[in-house]
């Protein structure tokens, strides 16, 4: 003999669908909250990811290698110009960088400029930008630079290698290149960072003549 289980009154209808609904919001919610924390994750790993490409990327990077300096005749923010030939006998420290808009750019040259020890040790520093004079004056006016600043086109810049190195594709980085009294190529190094203490850019160079 068989039985047959009591069909559910209305009542019960109404009560099994609430549960029904709470167990389904439930699960959309359980996946949700998933998704959520799967995505903090993801967003996390992506944020140590490239933290840490900034730190691989933005490293010093220097070169010891020696050649010959490209010479180069580059109109100067007084009107005057600068040939580097014209400066042996001496070292000379070629400063590249962003230029105009760059304040720490032309912070570094005002900073340099108050290190006695490169007057002292006859070292001439050129800061050299993409700029016109109309353009990096203002700055220097505002953070104090009084060095003349070289004015390049891009080719002086691209001859030293130095071009696209910063942040900016069509621009140098911050960066600077060591020629001694013979006119030879001595050092280079590049600063992402956007600064190098005046005392230890002088110990640099200094320690390579």
């Amino acid at each position: 003999m068989t039985t047959t289980a009591p069909r559910p009154t209305a009542k019960q209808r109404k009560i099994d669908a609430k549960l029904a609904a709470v167990r389904a919001e439930a699960a959309v919610t359980a996946r949700r909250q998933r998704n959520r924390r799967i995505a903090g994750i993801v967003g996390l790993l992506v944020v140590v990811a490239l933290v840490s490409y900034g730190l691989l990327s933005s490293r010093q990077q220097a070169s010891a290698e020696e050649r010959i300096a490209p010479d180069f005749t580059l109109p100067t923010t007084e009107g005057a110009s600068v040939t580097l030939s014209d400066l042996r006998g001496g070292p000379v420290v070629l400063f590249f960088n962003e230029g105009a808009g760059c304040a720490a750019c032309t912070v570094q040259m005002a900073e340099i400029e108050k290190e006695p020890g490169f007057e002292e040790a006859g070292i001439t520093v050129l800061p050299i930008v993409m700029n016109t004079a109309e353009q990096i004056l203002p700055d220097m006016q505002r953070y104090g630079a009084t060095t003349p600043f070289l004015l390049d086109d891009g080719t002086v810049t691209d001859a030293y290698g130095v071009l696209g190195t910063g942040m900016h594709e069509g621009l140098p980085g911050h960066g600077f290149v060591l020629v001694d009294a013979e006119g030879v190529q001595r050092w280079q190094g590049e600063y992402p960072s956007m600064w190098l203490e005046p005392g230890k850019l002088l110990e640099e160079v200094t320690s390579r003549l």
